[in-house]
């Protein structure tokens, strides 16, 4: 069945909302662009935001490892220096101090140091470790969950496993034995970028709490219910307050310390690297090279500030696109224009992105990219479906066009945009001219039907010229009559004189062709003779006809006077106008009419209660 350009707009935003629909329940085929989108506006909205000045980080940096070096050696740091440092900065009383270190393995050629930092671990209580979830690839070679999950903090799911069994990588014992333990696995999407951080991690339905979500818990922070969190990021890399490793520890050392001695009063403290040389980097929405520690951090702010990002489900960025198409769909059904269309859905789709930048200050990530891909891909369809359509009525306009208007109007008409629909039923003030070979009958018996074909068509051909040459409609060949008009398709404001001109120049084209046929030897030309009529007023102008044929024709009292006038040509002379015609004559011509009009009297015509008056036009000699 074939569809109605109407209805083909909507079969193909039924189309096109489909596969959005599918791309963004099942597919996700633009993730990764709908990730860089988000990336770049979390970026930007990151570096006018500052991170929590309430967080602190120790920094094993570039400058502490090379002071260290001098005095204790390359990394790793005897053990004793971590305790010291941990026993200082708790009498400065912070809430909390976090490693970013994972001490997995005890130090076998310095035990006494693991000893006096497992001291200091027993007499403090706000100390928490790391811990790293492996993946559990050999089932057998794990830790029974049922059997020390308790020890680990780890809580059985609904769907728990009782025989499971996880691979972990633990901290020393004197740790374990704090209970203030979790998991730091900074996972990176499929893409290797970290944008979330996980609260817990799922383990054959055990939940392995993370080290932010262990410490939360601990100090009365709200915990979100949902398994990750994703990250409000605050500032670029290294934006977080750190003061460096070797200096506060040295600090410590002096009698006399030089450094604030409420440096770290009320703080969470993380002591952790930024050294390259540590390797401890990872990429994320806002820096391709982004500290471990500074992503714990981060994750720690977004849990005591409860400021984390919520991304709305993929069905809203599906309803919002459905209904984006919709409103293309009825816009190109209601309107049609493309340019209008086009300019709005660029507004919309600039306001669509603001408001997504705009939307991070209420902490959601709006994954907007989907439904104006997808509208973008609607309208391109539909907007060259309307250049088909265009182009096609372009043609259509052209050939129709031309069979009754010069070329040259043709193509001003169809550069304005007009179509056969907006020229029908129009009413205008023109001029209609009629001209008829007198005595065709009699001219045509002595003639072949090949010969009379010949003659017509040579005969039309000249009178045509003398039309299109003013600009004139050609509106029908009758027989051995022409009918033309001047006024409609396009306005002219001279309608009279081009009428009366063509009129003039068809009498002076039929002295040519009589000339042409005498010295061919043919007879007719002797005899052959015409007679025309023009006059001036309103006709109703348009495409006349059923759906298979239409002509483009005028119509009305005007038209059918112009017919009689034509028929009282006969005898007293080859041209005649009307009254209307010939006011309108002098009227265009501003009080220069290039002709002369010589009365003929007045005459009773058909269907006329008043006599018309006559003039046959003479040109003006200069």
């Amino acid at each position: 069945m074939k569809l109605s350009g109407l209805s083909r707009y909507f079969v193909i935003a039924c189309t096109v909302a489909a596969l959005l629909l599918i791309e963004t329940q099942w597919l996700h085929g633009l993730q990764s662009l709908e990730n860089r989108l988000s990336d770049a506006m979390i970026r930007q909205f990151a570096l006018n935001s500052r991170p929590d000045p309430a967080i602190v980080i120790v920094d094993i940096d570039e400058r502490s490892l090379a002071l260290m070096a001098e005095s204790v050696g390359r990394w790793p740091w005897p053990r004793a220096m971590h305790a010291e440092l941990v026993e200082g900065i708790s009498r400065q009383q912070p809430k909390a101090i976090v490693f970013d270190i994972l001490f997995s393995d005890p130090d076998l050629t310095r035990p006494q140091d693991d000893q006096y930092f497992a001291e200091v671990i027993g007499r403090l209580d706000h100390l928490y470790f790391p811990m790293l979830l492996l993946d559990n690839e050999d089932a057998g070679k794990g830790i029974p969950l049922s059997e020390y999950a308790g020890r680990l903090g780890i809580s059985p799911g609904p769907a728990a496993n009782q025989e499971a069994t996880v691979s972990l990588v633990l901290p020393l014992a004197a740790m374990l034995e704090t209970g203030r333990i979790g998991t730091h696995n900074a996972i990176a999407d499929k893409d290797g970028v970290v944008r979330s951080y996980p609260i817990y991690m799922n383990s054959s339905g055990w939940q392995v709490p993370s080290l932010p979500a262990r410490l939360a818990v601990d100090l009365g922070y709200p915990v979100p219910q949902s398994q990750n969190l994703l990250l409000n990021w605050h500032g670029g890399a290294l934006a977080y307050q750190r003061v460096s490793y070797a200096d506060v520890y040295a600090d410590l050392q002096r009698s006399q310390p030089q450094r604030p001695t409420d440096e770290f009063k009320d703080k969470l403290v993380i002591v952790g690297a930024t050294a390259t040389g540590l390797h401890d980097v990872r990429a994320t929405p806002v820096d391709g090279f982004y500290p471990g520690v500074e992503i714990l951090a981060t994750a720690m702010d977004n849990l005591k500030n409860g400021d984390s990002l919520h991304r709305l489900p993929h069905l809203w960025s599906a309803i919002s696109g459905i209904l984006l198409i919709g409103l293309l769909a009825w816009g190109f059904v209601a309107r049609r224009q493309v340019l209008s269309l086009g300019i709005a859905l660029g507004a919309v789709s600039a306001v669509t992105l603001l408001g997504a930048y705009q939307a991070l200050h209420a902490s959601l990530v709006l994954w907007v990219l989907s439904p104006l891909v997808f509208a973008w891909l609607y309208f391109l369809v539909a907007a060259f479906m309307e250049y088909l359509e265009e182009r096609k009525a372009r043609e259509r306009a052209v050939a129709t066009f031309s069979r009754f208007l010069d070329p040259r109007v043709v193509q001003a008409l169809v550069a304005k945009g007009v179509t056969l629909a907006s020229l029908s039923g129009k009413s205008r003030q023109i001029s209609v001219l009629f001209s008829d070979i007198r005595g065709f009958t009699t001219l045509s018996e002595g003639s072949t039907p090949e010969e009379v074909v010949e003659l017509l068509n040579a005969y039309f051909t000249l009178q045509a010229e003398a039309v299109f040459q003013q600009q004139g409609t050609l509106d029908k060949y009758i027989g051995d009559a022409i009918m033309a008009f001047w006024g409609a398709p396009t306005e002219q404001p001279d309608h009279a004189l081009r009428a009366v001109a063509a009129a003039m120049d068809m009498s002076d084209k039929l002295e040519q062709f009589r000339e042409q046929l005498v010295q061919q030897g043919k007879p007719v030309g002797q005899s052959l003779e015409i007679g025309i009529g023009v006059h001036s007023g309103p006709a109703v102008v348009g495409f006349i006809g059923s759906p298979n044929k239409q002509e483009y024709t005028a119509i009305g009292d005007t038209v059918n006077l112009t017919s009689r006038i034509e028929g009282q040509t006969k005898g007293i002379s080859r041209v005649l106008v009307s009254e209307d015609t010939r006011q309108l004559c002098e009227l265009q011509a501003n009080g220069h009419c290039p002709y002369d009009f010589i009365d003929h009297g007045s005459y009773e015509v058909k269907g006329r209660s008043r006599a018309v008056r006559l003039y046959e036009p003479k040109r003006r000699v200069a």
